[in-house]
């Protein structure tokens, strides 16, 4: 049986971090859409925070206008998202834990403790035709509520197997990577889609890309900082070409 196709999701967040750190329009985070969408991107994720502090409401309009690789827009589960999603109706949204004094989403969402509410919060969205993807950890509970809820899709984070490799400590790594493996195939025993994400690297890639059960992985930050070096194209094919490697 053949592997289905890997797709790669390009974040384009951080493209909008460097433009408000001096304000202005440059660079342009719908620009570097275009050009991940050229470069091979199957897909465009942007993350509208509540507090504006790198993607804008303007860059959604813009990305919504532009593209013609799926939109998957994260947020967090607030009235104010949810309005902004059902008003774009985007090809998907991913529902994701957000703190206001972190930098950047740690963690996944707390699914189980919070059933009820977000089964309530997702259902509009489904009925507008978006799939919904919750970002949890590798957590048998959380994918089993996910399941309940109405998810369509879970996105694994992969942020504690990353900062694992990074530190030097393998036997973390490994044994993350493991749960990873493990609960890939759960929840796709469960008819869920499965997606995986943060913190992934040329190192750290290709185990991840190897399960069999992962269809998408969502990667930004490390690309938009390896474009400095390489430039934007190359940095998103060189990705493309490790995912590719590891699925063969």
């Amino acid at each position: 049986m053949s592997v289905p196709h890997l797709r790669l999701g390009v974040n384009i967040d951080h493209v909008a971090t460097v433009r408000n750190a001096r304000g202005g329009a440059s660079p342009d985070p719908i620009r570097a859409a275009i050009l991940a969408e050229q470069a091979g991107a199957d897909g465009i994720t942007a993350h509208l925070r509540e507090d504006r502090r790198h993607i804008t409401d303007a860059d959604i309009d813009g990305l919504m206008a532009a593209l013609s690789v799926p939109l998957n827009f994260e947020m967090a589960a607030t009235d104010e998202m949810q309005k902004i999603a059902l008003r774009h109706k985007p090809h998907a949204v991913c529902i994701v834990p957000e703190k206001r004094e972190e930098r950047t989403t740690e963690g996944g969402l707390e699914v189980a403790r919070e059933e009820n509410r977000l089964a309530h919060f997702i259902a509009p969205l489904r009925e507008a035709g978006c799939r919904v993807s919750i970002f949890i950890a590798a957590d048998k509970r959380q994918i089993e509520a996910a399941h309940r809820i109405g998810a369509q899709v879970i996105e694994l984070h992969t942020g504690a197997y990353c900062d694992a490799h990074a530190e030097g400590d393998f036997a973390t790594r490994d044994r993350e990577l493991e749960a990873m493996r493990e609960m890939s195939a759960f929840a796709h025993s469960l008819g869920l889609e499965v997606h995986a994400g943060h913190g992934l690297t040329y190192d750290t890639v290709q185990p991840v890309a190897a399960f069999p059960e992962v269809r998408e992985l969502n990667i930004g930050h490390f690309l938009i900082g390896e474009a400095i070096f390489r430039g934007l194209t190359p940095a998103i094919a060189e990705m493309r070409r490790l995912m590719d490697e590891a699925r063969a």
